[in-house]
Formats: structure tokens, C-alpha cells, sequence
């Protein structure tokens, strides 16, 4: 269920990308291939044969929102450099310049945000000492939206490989460790001490299960702030659950259970990545996150019990159907 909706999400905002960018096409909103009118002041005189000189480009800034129909107010002035080549000049806007929100636009589009210039083409028709009257053209801007979905999900799709290669060596850790507490007995004796506490919580379970010790390990996890170590246990303890499970698409009471408590945090050390980030500070939500797991904790577990009763869901547990 859970693929459909982030398929349905993926299909929306790709449909949302696509509706958007083509009506910044149709309403020509970034205005590609015409030119701006600006006046272009110069430091000192303008010199034909620099490669490169500061500039002041001002805007008039009526005629600026009358050729951007969007675009709010803009300051009159924005520093640059005139870079003259053979192949014709440009005017660079540099990094982390306050930028008017069309060029902003264009900037984030072709760049990295604030921190690559934006260049456009400059056409000067007439100097006369420190002042130039220009035309600025920028690179046309073609689906916007659409370009940053795909960023996006690159992104993400090298975030997931790396996070993935990252557990891998955490996933193999802690289950060799489990195998061989398992062959040594730990599990099975694991298993005793914590059935009293565990029994009430998990009664479809056959007594001495080995499921309970690998749900006792998985929530001491939690609770210890271990998170990537919770994962593989978690994993481990819901194969053991599936094995008296006699259907393969529907949980039974035991597996919601487990996945309640997964889900409500049962946490009471702080995350060792909340450790790193605050460090010593962390002592002091020591008392709230005790407080709000056991909250959740509380509300997961009845929950979970409260379903289990109601016969819409009491008629789907397939643990019936076996009895």
C-alpha cells in the first residue's frame, strides 16, 4: 500500500512540475530571448580592450516590472563585472548577490543557488564617458520544475545508495552477533527472563518463543537510542513472527504489536545522533523524551489492543482462521 501512495505522489507532483512549467512557457514569464533595457555605469571610464571591469547596471524599475509582470519592486542598482570576449560581452552578477526574483529564478535554475554567478549577454549601443545604455538577454529557462524533480530525485536516489552501503556493514554486525547468541543460548535464555513482562503484551505466541528474545533485544535497542542496531533486530524479530503466521499478506496480532511499539519510540537515552549534534545540552531533554515515550508507548499499545478487539479487524487476524 504504502509503494502506491509514494507512486501516487510521484505521479502528482510530476503532473503539478509539468501543469507549472508550461504555463511559465505560455505566460513567457522569464521572458527567454528578449532584452532588458539598462543603464551600465562604469567606475571609471568605459574601456574597449578590458577583459574586465566593475560595472553598475541600474534598472528603471517601472520598466523592469512591466517586462517581468510577476516580479516584485527591485533595487535600482546591482553591482557586476563587464566581461568583453570575442564571442560578444556579458555582464556577471557574482555569487551571493541579492538578485531580483526572475534573475533569482535563473540563477537557482543554472546553478547552485546563491553560490554561482548568473551571466547574461550585453549589448551596448551607446557610450559616452562613465554611462553605457544596454541590453541584457539571459539563457532561456525551459521546465523549471520539471529540472528540479530530477535533481531531486537524484539526489535522493545517491542518499538511499549511500545509506543502504552504510547499514550494510551494521546489518551484518549485529545479526553475526544474534546468530551466534542464538547458537550459544543467549536468545533462548533471553527468552525466559523476559517472558513475564512480554507475555501479556504478545499471547498468540507459544510459550518459550524465540521470537520474545529477539523483541526484547529490538526494543532494548530502542530504548538505548541504538536506532541502526533496532533495525536489523526489528527485522529478525518479525521474521520469527511470520514463521507462526499462516497467511502471507495479512499481520497478525503479534506483528502490529511490535511494529505499535517500533513506531511509538520506546526511547529513553537519547539518540546518538542527537548526542553529536547538542552534545552535553542533551541532558536537558533527557526528561521529555522519557515522558513523551512513554506517552506514545502507552497510546501505541492500546491502540494496537483496542483494534485487535473490534471484530473488523478481529475477523482478519489470520491467527483465527488457523485455530
Amino acid at each position: 500500500m504504502l509503494n502506491y501512495i509514494w507512486a501516487g505522489l510521484i505521479i502528482f507532483s510530476l503532473v503539478f512540475a509539468l501543469s507549472t512549467d508550461v504555463q511559465e512557457l505560455s505566460s513567457d514569464r522569464y521572458r527567454n530571448g528578449d532584452a532588458l533595457p539598462v543603464t551600465v555605469s562604469f567606475p571609471e571610464e568605459y574601456d574597449a580592450d578590458a577583459r574586465r571591469q566593475p560595472v553598475t547596471v541600474e534598472l528603471d524599475t517601472t520598466a523592469f516590472q512591466a517586462f517581468y509582470p510577476d516580479a516584485t519592486t527591485p533595487d535600482p542598482r546591482y553591482e557586476g563585472q563587464l566581461v568583453q570576449t570575442q564571442d560578444g560581452n556579458q555582464i556577471v552578477f557574482g555569487s551571493g548577490t541579492e538578485l531580483p526574483q526572475p534573475w533569482q529564478d535563473m540563477r537557482d535554475f543554472y546553478g547552485d543557488e546563491t553560490s554561482d554567478p548568473i551571466r547574461a549577454e550585453a549589448q551596448l549601443d551607446a557610450v559616452t564617458g562613465t554611462v553605457a545604455q544596454a541590453r541584457l538577454t539571459f539563457e532561456p529557462v525551459h521546465f523549471r520544475k520539471l529540472n528540479d524533480i530530477a535533481a531531486a530525485a537524484l539526489n535522493f536516489a545517491e542518499t538511499a545508495a549511500s545509506l543502504a552501503l552504510g547499514l550494510i556493514g551494521v546489518l551484518a554486525l549485529v545479526l553475526g552477533l544474534l546468530k551466534i547468541g542464538e547458537e550459544g543460548g543467549l536468545i533462548h535464555s533471553l527468552t525466559r527472563f523476559v517472558q513475564p513482562v512480554l507475555r501479556p503484551l504478545f499471547p498468540e505466541l507459544p510459550k518459550d518463543h524465540p521470537a520474545m528474545g529477539t523483541i526484547a533485544l529490538n526494543l532494548l535497542a530502542n530504548v538505548f537510542g541504538l536506532g541502526n542496531a533496532a533495525t536489523p533486530l526489528g527485522i529478525k524479530a518479525m521474521e520469527d513472527l511470520q514463521k507462526e503466521n499462516p497467511s502471507e499478506e495479512t499481520a497478525t496480532n503479534a506483528m502490529v504489536m511490535l511494529l505499535a511499539l517500533n513506531t511509538s519510540s520506546v526511547q529513553l537515552v537519547p539518540p546518538v545522533l542527537l548526542i553529536a549534534i547538542m552534545g552535553l545540552q542533551v541532558n536537558e531533554l533527557v526528561f521529555s523524551i522519557a515522558l513523551a515515550t512513554a506517552c506514545t508507548t502507552v497510546a501505541g499499545i492500546a491502540g494496537a489492543v483496542f483494534l485487535s478487539r473490534m471484530k473488523r479487524f478481529a475477523d482478519s487476524n489470520p491467527m483465527n482462521d488457523s485455530s
